[in-house]
């Protein structure tokens, strides 16, 4: 993880985050939180990085999710240069 990232403050986010139990109160304090366009470019990353996991084209992630191909390339480095994070909760979601 990125020394800049890595700071109290982003520990204390992520701490308030694990202390969230159903979707509802991730709503609630998301939509606090975040701006409707932040909340939805990380849904759409999350779910482009679902597809490409899953082998679908970037023709198909973009026909299905609205991304562009800057933004499936930017998930698709991730997904193989990454941290593995996406990996992680993908395969703890199935």
């Amino acid at each position: 993880m990125s020394k800049k990232l890595h700071t109290e403050a982003v520990d204390e986010l992520f701490k308030a985050i694990l202390t969230l139990q159903t979707i509802e109160e991730c709503y609630t304090f998301f939509e606090d939180a975040c701006t409707i366009n932040e909340l939805l470019s990380l849904s759409q990353r999350f779910e482009v990085a679902r597809m490409l996991r899953d082998k679908k084209t970037y023709l198909e992630i973009s026909k299905k999710t609205g991304a562009s191909t800057a933004t499936i390339s930017r998930v698709n480095r991730s997904l193989t240069y990454g941290n593995d994070g996406y990996e992680l909760v993908l395969n703890r979601m199935k």
